[in-house]
């Protein structure tokens, strides 16, 4: 959420972030709601005042007046009315305030969309291969790893099912993987639920934006998380947090749930763009002075997989033009796929600034212990996402023969050398 007091004071550093973000949002709206709001209440207050005058000039008389009798029950009619009008410009006025992305940071290059994101480096050769790679489709129905007609049987267009060594293959990442972020990060581990109330959806900034690509129960108003991004920001609204508990390091695997609404026609072959995947997800919370370096750290902190995956990848600087809503800046990592010829992005990381804490109410108090407590910052990167960093696999360390190899770092967790 955006500091109301920004937008009151410097509109134009708000203007100009939309600018960036290649968004149109009607800001004077916002700025006059506000200001009819804020006469409202001193209004309501001017009237509250009179009528707590009044009725100490009652308690005071014996005789009740009519004429002060008159006046409270004038008072207090309009006292209810202006309370019914705030209660409709606030429910206005917070839910355009809602709509406002955040800012970007200065960091951040200028750019209209995807295409004008920036290559920071590369790392690792892409390997030259003796025969014609496959993609992960072909090689996971051959080798009977992946089944996707029944997965479209079952459920539908974007679903598919890991058999055998696959389904083994993706617990071994899971395990290993989080093993990696609690034992060599600090990391601790969260099993966290799948289904939140809106509350939490808002919290993390999935609403009111992209409602329309979650999954909800009506019914019951549980909504299926989409990351464990928005049950990690949700486990801690509200909440106060000492200095000295900070940075507070959480690692977390959820399934997630995603419509996929605007990416209908897009990568339909195989298991890349599906409703329903695995993830581990790195969160932060920490001191706002520190969230530029716990960035850094936090794609040190992913990289580290990818290399000892050996895979290669690369790290990209998202523009301004394609930053997510909540964040102010992101770096995305992508690994190669050679049986796709494509870069794949298995990890998207951001630091979000205060703008997941305003809205969830998430704070820190510094020392020494009187002092106001502000609110904190939130980071978050996917570490990493699954099936794509099993495309990458499949399709690095297949072999002439049709097989592949697996890693040598996940072989204690597979409890195999290979898939044939």
């Amino acid at each position: 959420m955006i500091d109301i007091n920004l937008l009151r004071e410097n509109p134009k550093i708000i203007s100009d972030s939309l600018a960036q973000r290649q968004e149109k949002i009607d800001l004077q709206k916002i700025i006059d709601l506000d200001i009819q709001k804020r006469k409202l209440i001193q209004k309501n207050d001017v009237l509250k005042n009179k009528k707590n005058i009044v009725s100490k000039k009652l308690s005071l008389t014996q005789e009740k007046p009519i004429s002060l009798i008159e006046e409270m029950r004038k008072a207090g009619s309009e006292i209810k009315k202006l309370d019914l009008e705030l209660d409709e410009i606030s429910t206005q006025l917070n839910y355009l305030l809602s709509t406002i992305p955040n800012l970007v940071d200065e960091n951040v290059p200028y750019g209209k969309d995807e295409n004008e994101n920036q290559i920071i480096e590369t790392i690792g050769e892409i390997g030259n291969f003796d025969f014609i790679p496959k993609p992960h489709w072909e090689l996971g129905s051959e080798l009977g790893i992946i089944d996707f007609e029944r997965g479209v049987s079952t459920s539908g267009s974007r679903f598919f099912i890991l058999k055998g060594k696959g389904a083994t293959l993706q617990r071994a990442l899971i395990n290993w993987m989080t093993d990696l972020h609690q034992n060599e990060f600090n990391c601790t581990e969260l099993y966290l639920p799948n289904l939140v109330n809106e509350k939490t959806v808002f919290g993390s900034g999935q609403l009111p934006k992209f409602g329309e690509n979650m999954y909800v129960d009506t019914d019951e108003n549980f909504w299926l998380v989409p990351t464990a991004e928005v049950p990690i920001t949700g486990m801690h609204q509200n909440e106060i947090f000492d200095i000295e508990n900070l940075p507070l390091k959480y690692v977390a695997h959820t399934p997630c749930y995603r419509k996929e609404k605007a990416s209908a026609g897009k990568d339909k072959r195989g298991m890349k763009r599906v409703h329903q995947f695995e993830k581990i997800e790195i969160y932060k919370f920490v001191e706002p002075d520190t969230s530029k370096n716990e960035l850094k750290n936090l794609i040190n902190q992913i990289t580290k997989i990818c290399m000892l995956l050996k895979i290669p990848y690369r790290l990209k600087q998202l523009c301004s033009g394609d930053l997510g809503f909540s964040a102010l800046e992101t770096y995305d990592i992508e690994m190669w796929s050679p049986g796709s010829n494509e870069w794949l992005e298995v990890s998207s990381c951001s630091n979000c600034g205060d703008f997941q804490a305003r809205r969830s109410n998430i704070k820190f108090r510094a020392s020494p212990p009187e002092s106001k407590p502000k609110f904190l910052h939130t980071l978050n990167g996917s570490g990493l996402a699954l099936p794509r960093t099993i495309i990458s696999i499949i399709e690095n360390y297949q072999q002439k023969d049709g097989s592949i190899a697996i890693p040598e770092i996940l072989i204690p967790y597979t409890g195999f050398e290979e898939i044939r």
